[in-house]
């Protein structure tokens, strides 16, 4: 009689193991793919952070090279 509650409480604990098991690769799993997903919005984030400071420096450097007489602004008139 002590066999099969032992073994019982034996399949119980295994079971028990397995379901636990998968949950940690579950989240494991779950991390790597927003670690991933973070990682890519990152990387397009730095890229259009660098494409609009290229922009930036190629406007400044054509601003200093052919400066332009402003016109004056006109204001609407109002009536």
């Amino acid at each position: 009689m002590a066999n099969t509650a032992r073994s019982k409480a034996d399949l119980l604990f295994a079971e028990s193991e397995k379901k636990t098991k998968k949950a940690l690769h579950d989240r494991e799993k779950a991390r790597r793919k927003s670690a991933a997903h973070n990682a890519e919005l990152r990387g397009l984030r730095l890229a259009k952070e660098a494409a609009e400071k290229e922009e930036a420096d190629l406007a400044k450097a054509g601003k200093a090279t052919s400066r332009k007489k402003k016109e004056p602004s006109r204001k609407p008139k109002v009536y």
